[in-house]
């Protein structure tokens, strides 16, 4: 009996495009992917009538390098306008997390990324405070403390670039962590840090939002996980979820399924990012979920 042929192994790729809407983008993208030796196995387009944009994220197996589909498409991308990125599909995206002292948003991700849950690479934990260094430990993390004041703003802000670089960091996820970052960081760093905030809470702001909400008698809870810009939480959003509650709720008891929501929604920010299926359109999002 002859022995059985092994199919050659085939790296799996994802494409994502954004580019000037106009007909004829498809054909040409896939045929270069198939030209290539492509077998397409996910793809997903949206065409954005009111910004004339159209986006596309495209899953491939293919025998052929990044460098020889990156050159396949140069003529394409030109034709079009594409703005496109190339990425391993099984590459786990290096990630700074950054806390402050609520532990629930980082022990969710650090758990679902030892789970292999979630495709990041968490190279450090940052904090203005010591409080989570323990939790950091457990998951044999570094964990780095960077003091904040009204003084050592700039300092702080000038350290964390630094480990982004040194770390080769893609993504910095703000884990509840409570500091506003200046416009000159937020602009430096833009499409790459993530915050989770309480977000159908509008009119409460400041500390124990929660608590606010329950003397004024909400019937919804949530969060908002988005892209961190210079305007406060007004960034692209990712995701959102809510919980219905009622009189009966307790001030604990909202912050617990608040927390629950915010656990929930980050983590799918962060899937999503890491799996290449956001990108920004203006001051919005589209997510390929």
């Amino acid at each position: 009996m002859p022995t059985p042929t092994k199919e050659p192994t085939k790296d799996k790729w994802v494409l994502t495009l954004s580019c000037p809407d106009r007909p004829g983008i498809v054909h040409a993208v896939t045929g270069v992917l198939a030209a290539s030796g492509g077998n397409i196995t996910e793809s997903q387009q949206f065409g954005d009538p009111l910004t004339n944009t159209f986006f596309m994220r495209v899953e491939v197996e293919s025998d052929s390098d990044a460098n020889l589909i990156a050159t396949s498409l140069t003529p394409v991308a030109d034709e079009f306008e594409l703005s496109w990125r190339l990425d391993a599909a099984d590459r786990r995206v290096r990630t700074i997390i950054m806390v402050s002292k609520a532990a629930h948003c980082l022990n969710d991700l650090l758990f679902r990324q030892r789970a292999g849950d979630l495709p990041i690479d968490v190279a450090a934990i940052v904090s203005n405070h010591t409080d989570l260094r323990a939790l950091a430990e457990f998951y044999d993390i570094p964990f780095i403390h960077i003091p904040v004041s009204a003084d050592t703003k700039d300092e702080a802000e000038r350290k964390l670039v630094e480990l982004v670089n040194a770390l080769d960091v893609e993504l910095v996820v703000l884990a509840r962590y409570m500091q506003i970052l200046s416009d000159e960081l937020c602009a430096e760093l833009r499409g790459r840090v993530i915050n989770i905030h309480h977000s159908f809470l509008p009119s409460f702001k400041g500390a124990r939002p929660y608590h606010q909400a329950h003397q004024r008698g909400v019937k919804l809870i949530g969060a908002t996980s988005h892209y961190v810009t210079g305007d406060l939480d007004e960034g692209p959003i990712i995701e959102q979820d809510v919980e219905r509650v009622d009189h009966s709720r307790t001030a604990d008891q909202l912050v617990a399924l608040g927390q629950d929501v915010e656990r929930r929604v980050l983590a799918r920010a962060v899937r999503w990012h890491a799996e290449h299926r956001v990108l920004l359109n203006g001051r919005s999002t589209v997510v390929f979920r």
